[in-house]
């Protein structure tokens, strides 16, 4: 938005921003009405307590109608560019993820940092970049560049962000510093603080001894918030990495010194319930928090002895995300359809196959909740019990005490269950219990880690299975996999590339859709294009010609395309459909798929 002469003039009276220059200007350009703008004088004269808050905030919390958007209100983002607008500088949208931390914060102090209302963002080796909230205000910059010798570059960024940031920033940045102190000087002092089991609050953490707690707590909201499904501390030589799985793909968010991982890393430890001691084998552990909003959060812990010390995993079971409504799995009408009639039979075994991380739970979790209803007793045996969920009676096999897979379905026959969720079958004894299940008039879900849907008859007769069980009691395979979805805020329509679906389709003569949505990048999806994930799906349900083609010699190629002529869609069909919807693009969907194999389907 280009700056008016006459904006420049009321805006730049003085250093600081001042709320009336601002609604004054804001009336001038046509974004306000002169009656709001009084509105929201009146308001702040009258409320002692928003006197502190920073103009942009008061009149983005007065949720006014912006006119020259109808029916949007000014937001604080939106006031915040044009505000970068006036000041001819550019507009920042903060992403802690892309910013070095130890670097930005050993340019200045935090007290000096503060005082301006400024936070470093980017440091390079002759110009270091600060966002500021008083873009009039530049007293300081002169006089920084000196200290500093080098170039100061200012960007516009929105106070609220500003705040929390140099608070977060600068209090972990201490905490990192605290903590190697502590572990230079004493390791008993270490171990002292390393026994407090409840997390610490999230804020600054004033007292030395609690530094480290402050480290994991921070980790853990900020996952939640970047909405990570797995936590990564990964020790190195130099410095500990910290990275986040987002929607599939990994981010590096922090280093930490090797003193400090490994601080941090006994501390998850600890709340996990693992032997701090051990650290030549790997261990298991969980533990339950909650997130900012409140919400419970269950981790599963995984620490694997390397080089340089302890690699630590924490995969993030967030409720909201583990079991989705059965209208979010992303079917398509006919997915939907034949899925509902494999899973709402009386019996019969239900098979999701695909590698680890391609939804599997999701599905059968949110399957489950589908079918639970007051009427029915649904049980479940997992390793381990991913998400516990009141509607179902949950059972946690325990190899220490001989409680595996197959002893727990043969306890389950015995609770009178409607329905049985087995979290895997990995051997014959555990398939042989799911088919007797199914045999005794019980419905069975469970997973399998196959490529595609005719490899799980294949894998079950490698397993031991007798080819006449499988024919009698099979229901159906889904082969699955999770491709992350455009953003809808940014996403926009572009032409397909018919190479590019050639590529997809591959053999099956499906019309280049008219319409397709490319990436862009915005605020709502840190400028990825990308925003969550959806299933794409391989549905087999076993007709009765398909059930006759499965013998002990089963050719796996001849059964795929007698599946194939029984409807069956393969994951890449699925795929262009989601493409064609405009939900996701083909390069995204070709990095998950299973690539086309001599004989494939």
């Amino acid at each position: 938005m280009a700056a008016s002469p006459q904006s420049v003039s009321l805006l730049g009276r003085r250093n600081r921003l001042a709320l009336d220059d601002m609604l004054a200007t804001l009336v001038v350009d046509g974004y306000l009405l002169a009656e709001d703008a009084k509105q929201v004088r009146m308001g702040t004269r009258s409320g002692r307590a928003t006197v502190e808050l920073h103009p942009l905030v008061l009149v983005a919390n007065a949720k006014l109608p912006n006119q020259r958007d109808p029916g949007r209100p000014l937001s604080l983002e939106g006031l915040t560019e044009w505000l970068a607008g006036q000041a001819q500088l550019s507009y920042l949208k903060i992403d802690p993820m892309k910013i070095n931390v130890a670097a930005v914060t050993q340019v200045v102090s935090r007290a000096y940092a503060e005082r301006h209302r400024i936070l470093p963002v980017a440091v390079a080796p002759g110009e270091v970049t600060f966002a500021t909230c008083e873009p009039f205000d530049n007293s300081w910059a002169a006089d920084l560049a000196q200290m500093i010798r080098r170039d100061v570059k200012r960007v516009v960024s929105n106070p609220i962000d500003i705040n929390r940031y140099l608070l977060e920033f600068y209090g972990v940045q201490r905490s990192i510093q605290l903590a190697q102190d502590a572990k230079g000087q004493s390791t008993s002092s270490l171990l002292n603080f390393e026994q407090l089991l409840e997390l610490g609050k999230s804020g600054e953490v004033g007292a030395d001894d609690r530094h480290v707690v402050h480290i994991v707590d921070w980790l853990l909201q900020y996952a939640f918030e970047q909405r990570a499904s797995d936590i990564h501390l990964e020790p190195r030589r130099e410095a500990g990495l910290m990275r986040f799985r987002i929607d599939g793909v990994m981010h590096k968010v922090f280093e930490l010194p090797p003193p400090v991982m490994t601080a941090v890393t006994a501390r998850i430890k600890i709340l996990s319930r693992m032997d701090v001691a051990e650290k030549r084998r790997p261990q298991d552990g969980r533990i339950k928090t909650r997130s900012a909003s409140g919400r419970e959060v269950e981790l599963r812990i995984s620490t694997m002895p390397t080089a340089f010390g302890e690699k630590v995993v924490m995969r993030i079971f967030d409720p909201d995300i583990v079991a989705k409504d059965f209208s979010q799995l992303g079917f398509s009408a006919d997915e939907d359809a034949s899925w509902r009639a494999m899973v709402e039979r009386p019996h019969g075994i239900v098979l999701v196959t695909g590698p680890t991380g391609s939804g599997k739970t999701t599905t059968l979790y949110s399957t489950l909740k589908h079918l639970a209803t007051p009427e029915l007793n649904v049980c479940t045996v997992e390793d381990p019990i991913e998400m516990v969920s009141a509607e179902f009676n949950q059972m946690q096999v325990q190899p220490a005490i001989d409680l595996d897979f197959a002893t727990g379905v043969r306890t389950l026959l015995r609770q009178d269950p409607d329905i049985i969720m087995v979290g895997e079958i990995r051997d014959l004894e555990t398939a042989q219990m799911a088919v007797q299940a199914s045999l005794t008039g019980h419905l069975v879900l469970s997973t399998l880690h196959t490529n595609d849907a005719p490899s799980a008859i294949t894998r079950l007769l490698d397993l031991g299975v007798p080819h006449y069980l499988i024919q009698s009691t099979l229901t159906g395979v889904v082969a699955q996999r999770l491709v992350r979805t455009l953003c809808a805020h940014c996403k926009e329509a572009t032409t397909q590339d018919p190479h590019e679906w050639t590529a997809l389709t591959h053999g099956w003569s499906l019309a280049v859709p008219e319409k397709v949505f490319k990436p862009v990048g915005c605020l709502e999806c840190r400028n990825t294009g990308f925003m969550g994930r959806t299933g794409i799906y391989e549905m087999m349900p076993l007709s009765h010609r398909l059930r006759g083609l499965i013998s002990s010699q089963l050719d796996l190629g001849h059964f795929g395309h007698a599946a194939l002529a029984e409807g069956m869609q393969p994951l890449r069909i699925s795929a262009a459909a989601q493409v064609a919807r405009g939900v996701t693009t083909v390069k995204e969907v070709l990095t998950v798929i299973p690539p086309i194999e001599h004989g494939a389907v």
